[in-house]
């Protein structure tokens, strides 16, 4: 059976266990917390990319660091087949080490309605002019990319049954991006076309 200690992290069970008042040496834990969380933030900000680190000068002449925009958020919706689909979208992004990675893209948030005769990609890409989206797609995926020097977004789109490219419709209003992509009756080999928004 399993001590209640054993909930609790590493340094927090040293101290408890060196005092019998579990209070008395907070200080020294408020230190030690403050300590790994300075760590963890100099850890943290040695991985940023070079753009999202900016100086700032204050009004009394010294220079204070500032980082980001860092984006992350998720969204979730009930599938057709009635379980959860969750999906991550912004420019943070779990490494195989199981650390955060800021990527130079933001992955933006998409959402893809089938009808009975088309598929709807909707992507939200704040910030930026019609002329600035590039769309490639096949019979099988949606490929949405911006490259400006404030805003940078990639996202590939896998869709859930294949289209015609070719007669692919798509608008741009108030940073929604709306692609529609008519069903194909018939499967061929994958070509890539680009996609004109509207």
């Amino acid at each position: 059976m399993s001590s209640d200690n054993e909930d609790y992290p590493e340094w927090f069970r040293k101290r408890r266990n060196q005092s019998k008042d579990p209070f008395g040496n907070i200080d020294d834990m408020f230190r030690e917390m403050e300590k790994m969380m300075d760590e963890e933030l100099k850890n943290f900000t040695e991985k940023v990319p070079k753009e999202y680190v900016k100086e700032r000068k204050l009004p009394d002449g010294s220079t204070v660091k500032e980082l980001g925009p860092f984006v992350y958020g998720y969204s979730m919706k009930i599938g057709s087949d009635g379980k959860p689909e969750i999906q991550e979208f912004g420019n943070i992004k779990k490494s195989l080490k199981g650390t955060p990675q800021v990527k130079e893209e933001r992955e933006p948030l998409v959402d893809i309605v089938e009808t009975n005769d088309d598929v709807h990609v909707v992507v939200e890409l704040p910030g930026v002019e019609k002329s600035d989206i590039k769309l490639h797609g096949t019979e099988d995926s949606l490929t949405i990319s911006v490259d400006t020097p404030q805003y940078k977004y990639y996202k590939e789109v896998e869709l859930p049954v294949k289209v015609r490219v070719k007669e692919a419709n798509s608008s741009y209003k108030n940073g929604v991006l709306e692609v529609v992509l008519p069903k194909a009756e018939v499967s061929s080999k994958p070509k890539g076309e680009p996609i004109d928004i509207g």
